[in-house]
């Protein structure tokens, strides 16, 4: 499988991804461990695949994308809205990133939180609705949304801290624009859209459902 990741972050570099540490980070993290079994063989594949109760783990591609947006450095509070399979949680603790990590759906926390911890990641996981963030451990120097949001939740918005950065997709529910969000001041934000994406629906309260 070695082999396979290789070639996976030769791919990634070859379409523009250029964080050495992202790349690295991609290198070290077993993305089959997070593919549902009919689909191992596929893992590294740059394209989506299908995990339990109607979602997906991201292309290896989005998740560099995403992940090399957010500009980290290393032992920065991170939260990660939408565990998902766990494999964005993955890479951004092999990054060495302080990570707090939101699921809504009971059995993906639960496969996430048990592979994680097979791996020897400790993020703080919460079970919940992401869309309102995780308050009890803010601000957050940076905020990553991996799921679709009908606008900038603003929860999530008042959980960054200032100078903080977020990544979120945010648009209809067939097509969304990859959104940056800097926090400048208590009260100011710097907005800008980028490429388009088309994410699973982001549940709860500020969400589409």
């Amino acid at each position: 499988m070695k082999g396979l990741r290789k070639r996976m972050v030769q791919g990634l570099r070859e379409s523009g991804i250029s964080d050495e540490r992202v790349l690295e980070a991609m290198a070290e993290v077993p993305r089959h461990f997070f593919v549902e079994g009919a689909f191992s063989a596929q893992a590294y594949a740059d394209k989506a695949l299908p995990i339990a109760k109607g979602q997906t783990i991201s292309q290896p591609y989005t998740v560099a994308y995403q992940t090399q947006l957010l500009r980290l450095k290393r032992g920065m509070k991170v939260l990660e809205i939408g565990t998902g399979s766990g494999y964005q949680a993955a890479v951004l603790c092999q990054m060495g990133m302080k990570l707090h990590t939101v699921e809504m759906i009971p059995r993906l926390h639960s496969d996430a939180k048990e592979k994680l911890s097979d791996l020897g990641f400790r993020p703080k996981m919460l079970l919940g609705d992401g869309s309102q963030g995780w308050a009890a451990h803010e601000p957050y120097e940076r905020i990553l949304v991996t799921a679709a949001c009908p606008e900038i939740p603003l929860a999530l918005k008042q959980q960054l801290a200032v100078g903080g950065r977020m990544v979120l997709p945010v648009g209809n529910l067939d097509l969304q624009f990859m959104t940056i969000v800097q926090r400048i001041s208590r009260h100011e934000y710097e907005i800008g859209r980028l490429h388009e994406f088309q994410f699973v629906p982001l549940r709860g309260k500020s969400g589409f459902q």
